[in-house]
């Protein structure tokens, strides 16, 4: 399958699941109160993520022109289309520039290049506006590979104990004495460098700290008042720990989903200065850089602009996340009644 209807297939399926979602969520009072005091805590951070997302689904709708005669035309999203089909210098260029950055010779787009070209002659907010589709397919499907098979496990392993709880402890023990970069990059360099793949080598080695966690709260939780009760009344065992053991791990749930997202995506930043990131991403930009500060004179609009937009997401990410968990918090929620 082609990557544009990939990536076509994937929008639609967000936002047919933010669809789904929203409805579930607008028909719940606990959730409309919650889901209103996050955007009353945190407006600016809220709408940094909207648009962050925003952005990634422009980039993520791509189609081919048809063009007669022409046997292989290259789709182009959205956001490629805000930007015009030649939008391309010889090299670099400065921001606003109307002159080449070596050379002095005249520009085919003079003064509209915001944030200057590469070495390619790409303009680079076009770039840094790319990058933030690669940014939430690495932390948003690594996170929902790794999170859901790291409370499993966790759950099985806690509530269970015995065998179970041994059988997930070598594991853990296991992945855990290895070197998680190395481990990544022989993964990778196994399964490939598609985007896919990273998401799979990323999830493989970010659940086996969250797994250690939801072991040791469920451990605490199956020996409460209400689960002890539950089981006295004949409650089945995953009865209890789907309706009385997992909702009481939903904020430890967000706050990870948010501190994973946020190391998988710089963990990708790593990953390209190590040579195996992900093409058109932020690390590869910030890559990119290191040739381009020893030059002199210096070009910085490129690793700026790729810091800032790494920079922005992230701690509106961790912004956002704070506030969904001080209000999920079952803690929390008892001190306030």
């Amino acid at each position: 399958m082609e990557g544009h209807v990939l990536g076509n297939g994937f929008a639609a399926a967000i936002l047919l699941l933010a669809g789904a979602a929203a409805w579930r969520l607008r028909a719940s009072a606990f959730w409309r109160e919650r889901l209103g005091e996050i955007a009353r805590r945190r407006p600016i951070a809220t709408g940094v993520v909207a648009l962050y997302l925003g952005v990634a689904l422009l980039d993520s709708v791509a189609w081919r022109d048809a063009q007669p005669g022409e046997a292989s035309v290259e789709a182009r999203s959205l956001l490629d289309r805000a930007f015009p089909a030649d939008f391309r210098e010889r090299s670099y260029s400065a921001p606003l520039a109307s002159v080449e950055f070596y050379g002095g010779a005249a520009l085919a787009h003079p003064g509209r290049h915001l944030l200057g070209t590469d070495i390619l002659g790409r303009d680079v907010l076009h770039l840094a506006l790319g990058g933030a589709r690669v940014a939430l397919l690495i932390g948003g499907l690594t996170s929902l590979i790794a999170i859901p098979l790291a409370i499993a496990l966790g759950l099985a392993a806690g509530y269970f104990g015995g065998r179970v709880d041994d059988a997930v402890f070598f594991l853990l023990s296991t992945l855990a004495s290895m070197p998680s970069i190395l481990l990544l990059v022989a993964l990778i360099m196994v399964i490939g460098r598609g985007p896919i793949q990273v998401c799979l080598a990323l999830a493989v080695t970010s659940w086996v700290n969250f797994c250690r966690v939801v072991r040791g709260e469920t451990l605490k939780l199956r020996e409460l008042d209400y689960v002890s009760a539950a089981r006295a009344l004949g409650v089945s065992e995953l009865r209890i720990v789907w309706r009385h053991v997992l909702p009481n791990l939903s904020h430890l749930v967000v706050i990870t989903f948010v501190l994973t997202f946020s190391q998988l995506v710089l963990s990708e930043a790593i990953l390209s200065w190590l040579g195996v990131g992900i093409d058109g991403s932020w690390g590869q930009m910030i890559d990119q850089a290191r040739d381009e500060l020893a030059r002199a004179p210096i070009i910085s609009w490129n690793l700026g602009a790729a810091s800032v937009a790494l920079f922005g997401l992230i701690l509106a990410v961790n912004l956002v996340g704070d506030a969904l968990r001080d209000v999920l918090d079952p803690r929390t929620l008892r001190e306030r009644t």
